[in-house]
């Protein structure tokens, strides 16, 4: 598993991740649903999610299973950090 490129990826994930708080409770764009939903961190990690997450790292990206955890682990480790402040 090469780390420095799976890093990269996670980057452009949570560069392309937009947080809105004006939104009434606030929303969250996630980029491989490409649209916003409301936040909720219990949500944004259920399994159903990380199917569209992982559909999209194999699409664009090229991952593989382990690949894909590891690169899913660490977004929503700095996505709850980022909501959290």
């Amino acid at each position: 598993m090469d780390k420095k490129f799976l890093n990269r990826v996670l980057e452009q994930i949570v560069s392309e991740t937009r947080v809105d708080y004006d939104y009434m409770n606030g929303r969250i764009f996630l980029p491989y649903l490409n649209g916003f939903i409301l936040f909720d961190l219990f949500t944004i990690v259920s399994p159903s999610y990380h199917t569209h997450f992982t559909v999209h790292c194999k699409n664009i990206y090229g991952l593989n299973k382990e690949e894909i955890d590891y690169v899913w682990d660490e977004y929503n480790t700095i996505i709850k950090d980022n909501i959290d402040g």
